[in-house]
């Protein structure tokens, strides 16, 4: 039961077990098929409060629908609206995720979660596939909108300076599938999203398949839309209650691919760098004044 992962599954489920609960479970399934966007940002205790139960009786209620414990029954709710949550849900939820005295310590520890969680689903095969497609592809596009291009715009910055075949899509004077028209077999696509998923870049991907080159989605889950198009399938976890979207671990992820990259070509990156660090003192690109 706990691989339930779309709304009319878990809400069925408890649709179908209401007849069976207890009277305070049955207030609490009632309150999570009216808001099941705010119940899934609640602890048990919180939520127990909210519907006037005991924090036991909503620990026993995500027994009942088959969970092995709360925390597994809150997951299962993240995922049904992480990727519908308008941004202004989102700012409504973000007010009982943490309080302006407790932001910095709340969303650091948040981030922290979501490194540790990457660490744990990350597939190490697939990150060494990227790396070798990286190397074998003709040419590489990144492409990464909406929140995503500051990711994308960090990764072809660096992998521009490494290898010599890299585009970075994006919005501009020309449309998205202007940049991209020349797609074909040999070239290597990376598709970067989150929820909410840019509808763009799902189409970018779904066009570059048709071409048949391959495909890499950086994204949150396998089950993303992105993640359907593609390949090879990187997952950042990405979870935040807030407007804002935690990008952390999905640049930590590809802070990663880009050192994988450079480990391969030490030499070439050591003489570019070197030309580099010419001329950026020369045009000043840089304060190279030392401090008294």
């Amino acid at each position: 039961m706990e691989d339930i992962n779309n709304k009319q599954d878990l809400m069925r489920t408890i649709q179908v077990k209401f007849p069976r609960l207890s009277k305070g479970q049955k207030l609490i399934a009632e309150y999570i098929l009216k808001h099941y966007d705010k119940a899934a940002f609640m602890t048990a205790a919180k939520l127990g409060i909210s519907v006037g139960v005991s924090e036991s009786t909503v620990v026993r209620f995500a027994n009942e629908l088959g969970f092995s414990g709360y925390p597994k029954l809150q997951k299962a709710l993240q995922e049904l609206i992480k990727n519908k949550l308008t941004t202004v849900q989102r700012i409504e939820l973000s007010n009982d995720f943490v309080s302006e005295e407790s932001a910095l310590k709340g969303v650091l520890k948040s981030d922290m979660e979501n490194i540790r969680a990457t660490l744990e689903k990350i597939n190490h095969k697939t990150f060494e596939d990227v790396i070798n497609g990286i190397f074998s592809a003709k040419k590489i596009y990144i492409i990464g909108l909406r929140s995503s291009t500051a990711l994308a715009e960090f990764l072809g910055f660096y992998l521009s300076l490494i290898l010599e075949n890299v585009k970075v899509v994006g919005y501009g004077v020309s449309d998205i599938f202007e940049q991209i028209i020349n797609i074909h077999e040999d070239d290597l696509v990376i598709g970067i999203g989150f929820p909410r998923y840019a509808a763009r870049t799902i189409e970018s991907l779904d066009f570059a398949q048709s071409r048949g080159a391959k495909v890499v989605a950086l994204t949150d889950s396998l089950l993303s839309p992105l993640a359907a198009r593609a390949d090879y399938t990187l997952i950042a976890q990405s979870n935040m209650a807030s407007f804002v979207d935690s990008l952390v671990a999905p640049l930590s992820v590809i802070n990663a691919l880009i050192i994988a990259v450079g480990l391969r070509e030490k030499e070439k990156i050591s003489t570019t760098f070197a030309n580099l660090e010419s001329i950026w003192e020369e045009y000043q690109v840089y304060s190279f004044k030392e401090s008294d």
